[in-house]
């Protein structure tokens, strides 16, 4: 049932992360005619582009996790004993699971103590700067969990685009 979860919150995330990037595109594009074409640069379109990129980029991160997409060094894994690489690869996302707490709950105080201060060119909180990483840091967190028991029943997670 976890698993399955996990698997529904990560399709949510790449479905939001390409509409993220359909409207990054939208807003560097209308950002370009605006300049180049109108000789009248909209001042929201960077700064969303900005956050935008934020968003997709973190949501992308967590899913990456999820997936295993990330970057490891599982050639030197790959040499150990069975028992040994086992409990190495738990010990790897034991910390990658820290890392996503830690992460979350730093953005969580660094999005709280931002949260009176308004970007300017969009009139929104400075908090939708810290709230992407704050969200990813909290789905890394889930996603370990999710690969630590799939490795304790000695199973595999199935990737989301699956």
């Amino acid at each position: 049932m976890y698993t399955r979860l996990c698997a529904a919150i990560a399709r949510l995330c790449l479905r939001l992360g390409v509409a993220g990037l359909v409207l990054l595109i939208i807003a560097v594009l209308y950002q370009v005619i605006g300049r180049y074409v109108f000789n009248d640069t909209p001042t929201w379109a960077e700064s969303s582009a900005v956050l935008l990129v934020l968003y997709v980029t973190m949501l992308g991160m967590a899913v990456g996790v999820r997936d295993a997409g990330h970057i490891g060094l599982e050639s030197f894994l790959a040499l150990a004993p069975e028992g040994l690489r086992l409990k190495m690869e738990v010990v790897i996302h034991a910390l990658v699971l820290v890392f996503g707490l830690l992460m979350a709950w730093n953005c969580g105080l660094l999005a709280e103590s931002v949260a009176g201060y308004k970007i300017p060119t969009l009139g929104v909180s400075e908090a939708f700067k810290y709230a992407p990483p704050a969200v990813a840091g909290v789905l890394v967190a889930m996603f370990s969990v999710e690969h630590i028991i799939a490795l304790i029943r000695g199973e595999e997670v199935v990737p989301s685009w699956h």
